[in-house]
């Protein structure tokens, strides 16, 4: 797993156990602080409970919510790809 892909997906729990509504049409720093607070208040883990918790009473509610959690976290928060490493030089053999 990529850590990109890491973060994206704490950064959406985070967001989709927060009191956002995406009815409120938030802007990038409602969610950054949303997803921030949400972290600093509830932890990783226990997003990620939540998380659990709310697809195992309410899937149908659930669903939408975390496509629109993972949506907005995506156009928020920019991706960077990991650097690639440059090659390493090639040496020349003296003959």
């Amino acid at each position: 797993m990529s850590d990109s892909f890491s973060f994206e997906a704490v950064r959406a729990e985070a967001l989709f156990v927060s009191s956002l509504q995406c009815s409120e049409l938030p802007a990038a720093e409602q969610v950054r602080r949303a997803v921030v607070t949400t972290l600093r208040r509830n932890g990783i883990r226990g997003c990620a409970a939540r998380v659990a918790g709310e697809f195992g009473d309410h899937p149908d509610l659930a669903l939408p919510r975390m496509r629109w959690a993972l949506a907005t976290v995506r156009a928020v928060y920019p991706h960077h790809p990991a650097a690639t490493p440059c090659p390493a030089p090639e040496l020349a053999l003296a003959s």
